[in-house]
């Protein structure tokens, strides 16, 4: 067997793996240079979206994309995951007897909640358990690095810049420490993962403390759930939901979560 051609081979190689490594710095240099950009012009805008200059400048700076991030906007689990795969991993016996526990342990704030908001408590401890098991799943990512990501690269980037900023001012008014403010790619944070605009719109101060805190405060995160839910027309008279069976044959054309019916005229289609 002739090992002539073997040296050619590895300089062949050497080139590949050498234009490999010399492509990868580019590319990150590339989004560096847009991601700088887009920082800049968020910055000029700040004032005018209620965010002070010196806030935006402390919390941007050292900042670099988290492109991964961009990859789960098309790839959402509740939107690929057959229903009832989604639910079985939301919903099991160990989560069901810790939600039990705590409905226990959390009893007395719970009463005040659903006095104030007449919302139950199973209702808003289920919340707490699929959004976060019961807080032991915030989310890991830093916020702002995901928001000023999204808001400079993919789809939706108009939403996520207002998200960004949302965020810049629940730190500017002092509600959660910098440090603590992680959560989910999409910028969900909390026991319950709110959004920084629905946080701003519905976050309340249940423990008196004069914050509205949904990372270290369960009374306030279980109090501003139900205030959610209370203000999207929540009642606790009437079933969460039914499950269905779609009939052979069924017109779903114009179907759709923002195209709500009666469901007598759900029983007439079918």
């Amino acid at each position: 067997m002739s090992f002539a051609g073997f040296p050619i081979r590895r300089a062949v190689l050497s080139v590949l793996v050498s234009c490999t490594f010399l492509q990868v710095p580019a590319a990150a240099r590339a989004s560096d240079v847009v991601f700088s950009a887009c920082l800049a012009e968020l910055r000029a805008s700040a004032a005018d979206k209620g965010v002070g200059t010196a806030t935006f400048d402390a919390h941007t700076a050292g900042l670099v994309p988290d492109l991964e991030v961009v990859g789960f906007l098309d790839a959402q689990p509740e939107f690929v995951t057959p229903i009832w795969d989604y639910m079985a991993g939301l919903v099991d016996e160990e989560r069901i007897a810790d939600g039990r526990a705590l409905l226990s342990q959390w009893a007395s704030v719970l009463a005040r909640v659903e006095a104030e908001y007449a919302v139950d408590a199973a209702t808003v401890v289920a919340v707490w358990g699929v959004e976060s098991n019961y807080g032991r799943n915030f989310g890991e990512r830093p916020l702002l690095n995901s928001l000023s990501t999204l808001s400079c690269f993919g789809r939706r980037q108009a939403f996520f810049r207002g998200e960004l900023f949302n965020a810049l001012k629940i730190l500017e008014e002092g509600h959660v420490a910098p440090e603590r403010l992680t959560g989910s790619w999409a910028g969900a944070f909390g026991h319950t993962q709110f959004m920084p605009s629905t946080f701003l719109r519905l976050a309340v101060d249940f423990d008196g403390d004069g914050r509205r805190d949904l990372i270290d405060s369960v009374p306030d995160a279980l109090a501003s759930t139900a205030h959610f839910l209370a203000r999207a027309g929540w009642r606790s008279d009437q079933p969460w939901g039914f499950e269905v069976r779609l009939p052979q044959g069924l017109d779903t054309a114009g179907s759709g979560r923002r195209n709500k019916r009666p469901m007598a005229e759900w029983r007439r289609a079918a």
